[in-house]
Parts: structure tokens; sequence; C-alpha cells
């Protein structure tokens, strides 16, 4: 099984997350996916389950990273809340381009948001922040993938985190 977790799914639907903006990621190998996204994906492809996939994406910041079986250490008080994207054409770029709102037709398997998300604006520390993800509920929930920041920037009373529109680049299959 874990030469299926690391070469099946890795080269199939690993995510390679590469976030702009304020927040400068490394490309993520394998343990971008969590178990729990795996098990779901194993599922869906092999065993005809659905999948579930969440009709809205949270993006969530971290100050002590997930791993593939641990939520990490995500971000609490000082004004901070996971921001809502919902899975859509608009919302997310097509593969063939970015920006792009009609279905994927492309062949470098990436999409990235299509609009920017901002986090509301911290009332006091949050930390630093080390590796930002993607849950199915504005609490608690699953967190289906995550990544780390390369320069992990302090995010102090006052600051607005965000991702610029194109900035939340995630890659499939490459």
């Amino acid at each position: 099984m874990k030469f299926i977790k690391q070469h099946l799914l890795a080269g199939f639907v690993a995510l390679c997350l590469v976030a702009g903006g304020f927040l400068h990621s490394t490309a993520a190998q394998a343990g971008a996916l969590t178990d729990y996204a795996e098990n779901k994906i194993v599922d869906a492809l092999f065993r005809g389950q659905s999948l579930g996939a969440p009709a809205t994406w949270y993006f969530a910041l971290y100050t002590a990273c997930p791993t593939e079986s641990s939520a990490g250490t995500e971000v609490s008080g000082g004004n901070y809340a996971r921001v809502a994207v919902a899975a859509s054409l608009a919302n997310f770029a097509g593969t063939q381009s970015a920006g792009s709102t009609t279905a994927s037709s492309g062949t470098g398997g990436t999409t990235s948001n299509n609009a920017t998300i901002t986090f509301p604006t911290a009332s006091g520390p949050w930390g630093t922040i080390n590796c930002w993800g993607m849950t199915d509920a504005s609490t608690a929930g699953n967190i289906w993938v995550y990544t780390t920041v390369t320069i992990p920037p302090t995010i102090t009373s006052g600051a607005t985190p965000s991702f610029s529109a194109g900035a939340a680049t995630i890659q499939v299959d490459n």
C-alpha cells in the first residue's frame, strides 16, 4: 500500500500547491494529500464510492504544519477565521489558463484561485504561518490538502493576509 500511496496517488492525484501573495510555498510532494483525502480518492476511483468532495473549500492557516495523519496547529484567536471559496468554474481556473472560467481542457493539470482570498484582519498576533491548507468545513472538519510556506510570515495585529488571484495554485499529475 505504501508503494501505491507514494507512486500511484502521487503520480495520479498528488497535489503540488504553490501559494503567492503573502505566502510563498514550496512544491509539496505526496504529503500534500492527507490520509483522509487519499482514502476518499481510492474509494471513489477504484471502489465505486462517492468522492464526497466539498461544495465549498475553506482555506486555513497553520503555525505548526499538518501531516498526512495529524491536524497540525491552526491559527486561533485574534479574529482569525477560515476563508470559504465555493468549488466552481468561476472560483477556480480551468487547466488551460489562469483566470479561465470554462471546463478544464489544458494539459498541465493546474488550477488556481480566480479571485483574491482575503483572511480577516488580525486583531492580535497570529504567529508565524508555516503552512496553509484546504478543509471541508468552516471549523473542525477534514483537511484534504496542505503545504508548507517557503518564507513563513509572522502575522501581527492589523495585518490582513491574502492570496492574490492566481496565487493559490494546485497542480494535479505533474
